[in-house]
């Protein structure tokens, strides 16, 4: 998928979250979300938040986090979500169409924020939202590209991944097969993802999931809630 067609995604998906948020209620906003230890309003403020981030604000939110990634993530989505849903909603307005991203990321990394994350949101809330096929295989393929920070092909060595609804397949083993929609689910560490999937490789990959949470909760840092952002 070219550069292009990525950023029109990028665009539907960001318009497609900004109509879900705006019709949920106060006690939607505040229920929890797929990310451990986050709110729907801190995924929705997070997802909008990478149109806004230059080196200086990264730079910033690192020095506040003592150079602690996952610290720096957390923090800063909770200290953009303790905003009225009013102005969250109002970023969406703003920013769904920016081609800005955060320094040290690819085009492809808003359009894997904005489909993943859009499932955090979802999902818990008990609502559906389809996700593109074409666009979760282009976001699949830079997860499964890169190490950081899901580090798929380490969690799921072992494991053949083949998506039902478009040409793709990564890995060698017990074959799990499904939508990519759930596949990508999956990569970034979902257990969500688990029930749109078949094949004799499933019980592995549910093992595999059970594990990489468990470290991934090791190494995030606690909860705490940060004062809000000066606008």
């Amino acid at each position: 998928m070219d550069r292009d067609a990525v950023w029109q995604h990028v665009d539907e998906q960001r318009a497609a979250l900004a109509d879900v948020l705006e019709g949920l209620g106060p006690d939607e906003w505040d229920h929890p979300s797929l990310c451990a230890g986050w709110k729907v309003r801190d995924v929705a403020a997070h997802v909008i938040s990478s149109p806004q981030s230059g080196l200086g604000t990264v730079s910033v939110a690192m020095l506040r986090a003592k150079g602690n990634f996952n610290r720096c993530i957390l923090d800063e989505g909770k200290r953009a979500g303790i905003r009225p849903t009013a102005q969250i909603l109002a970023d969406y307005r703003q920013y769904a169409g920016s081609r800005r991203r955060p320094p040290g990321t690819t085009y492809l990394d808003p359009l894997l924020d904005v489909l993943v994350h859009t499932q955090d949101i979802v999902v818990p809330l008990g609502r559906l939202h389809d996700m593109p096929p074409a666009a979760a295989c282009a976001a699949a393929g830079r997860v499964w590209g890169t190490s950081f920070p899901f580090r798929a092909r380490k969690n799921l060595a072992g494991l053949r991944l083949v998506a039902s609804d478009v040409a793709w397949s990564v890995g060698d083993g017990p074959a799990v097969h499904g939508p990519m929609a759930s596949l990508l689910l999956v990569l970034t560490g979902r257990p969500a993802g688990l029930a749109g999937l078949t094949g004799k490789g499933v019980p592995l990959l549910s093992e595999r999931l059970a594990r990489s949470a468990a470290a991934a909760r090791r190494r995030s840092p606690p909860p705490r809630t940060p004062a809000p952002p000066q606008r």
